[in-house]
């Protein structure tokens, strides 16, 4: 009897230290309801920064893929690897300016994994086969939506950055002990941005796009040289450029150039100007922009790539996008896009001829 009363009274304390909330602190009845995973480092015995507190359950919903592919439908997420990202989560107040929410560990599900299986039907097949002018539109139970383009998910130096999130864990600074607020659903997370604004709570549906504007390709454009680049915001022409703009700081970047046909390109360092320097004038990184423009890239031949403006304006690893001036090629010149961000060269464009910024 002396043994069953002390080991009900173990049980008992166990209990109560894995389903405690953190600190004493309550938290909402759907986290209490999901359950507390009791596996946190507390006691910092490992080198690991991103264990050391409860991981809580993120109640998600049924995510629908749809738009330019053959084989639309519900994810299986049991078929799944789950993956973790670290983020700084930082939006916008009404008056421009940031407002620091939390640092928090997610896992959940990447968008590469999630969207690795669905066969791509491009509508502009016929006049551009190739995939770097896709984006995807994230919306959530709320009708809410943000983009995100196709070389993000399946082009980065580092994959797996985009989640959707179905638990999360705090990272609490060891001397302050701050309590970031705790979100109460699944959530879109992109790794990758600065301010946050794309972080779009409870995704019920994903939507595979391509650029709807018609472009022209001549792939025999022999040379391939542009004098100039028109910049439009959406179909209003705004600014030509038609020289290295002097006010803007060179940028080097040093790269190995690889392309996912050819293989190696170079391994030279690009010099030239953030393409985000020359675009801030023009595109605001108002949460609006952040979260639904794009921008795209044309070259004299027709060939183009999409890009996000919270990819080129908003990045929080410094793999920017360059504008590179080469007037003295006469073959590719005279500017020049290279994505540092990428690991493929596919989105680099030669002969510049058109940015089109597109609300």
């Amino acid at each position: 009897m002396k043994h069953l009363l002390k080991a009900s009274i173990i049980l008992l304390l166990l209990t109560t230290f894995f389903i405690s909330p953190m600190n004493g602190q309550n938290l909402p009845d759907h986290i209490n309801k999901a359950g507390i995973t009791p596996a946190a480092d507390s006691a910092d015995r490992n080198n690991n920064f991103y264990d050391n507190t409860e991981t809580y359950s993120l109640p998600c919903n049924d995510l629908e893929i749809a738009g330019e592919i053959e084989n639309p439908g519900k994810v299986d997420f049991s078929k799944l690897q789950k993956h973790s990202v670290i983020v700084k989560e930082t939006i916008l107040k009404a008056d421009g300016k940031d407002s620091f929410v939390g640092a928090y560990r997610y896992d959940g599900y990447s968008l590469f994994d999630i969207l690795s299986d669905r066969i791509l039907k491009k509508q502009n097949a016929a006049e551009f086969k190739p995939i770097i002018d896709l984006y995807v539109e994230i919306e959530n139970d709320k009708g809410e939506k943000v983009i995100m383009s196709w070389g993000e998910i399946y082009y980065p130096n580092f994959l797996q950055n985009s989640i959707i999130a179905t638990s999360v864990s705090r990272i609490v600074p060891s001397k302050s002990k701050d309590l970031w607020p705790l979100p109460m659903v699944s959530k879109l997370v992109i790794a990758t941005d600065l301010i946050t604004e794309r972080n779009l709570s409870n995704p019920v549906k994903i939507t595979v796009k391509s650029y709807h504007r018609s472009i022209p390709v001549n792939r025999d454009l022999t040379p391939l040289f542009s004098d100039e680049f028109k910049i439009f915001d959406n179909e209003k022409e705004v600014e030509t450029i038609t020289a290295r703009p002097k006010n803007l700081r060179d940028q080097t970047v040093h790269t190995i150039f690889y392309g996912r046909g050819r293989g190696i390109h170079s391994t030279q360092p690009f010099t030239g100007v953030y393409l985000k320097d020359l675009l801030s004038p023009l595109l605001m990184t108002d949460k609006t922009n952040l979260q639904k423009c794009i921008v795209v890239l044309v070259g004299k031949d027709g060939y183009r790539s999409v890009y996000t403006c919270s990819e080129i304006m908003n990045r929080n690893d410094q793999s920017e996008v360059l504008l590179v001036p080469c007037e003295e090629e006469k073959d590719g010149g005279k500017f020049r896009i290279f994505p540092a961000c990428d690991f493929f060269s596919d989105r680099a464009v030669k002969a510049l001829s058109e940015i089109r910024i597109v609300h």
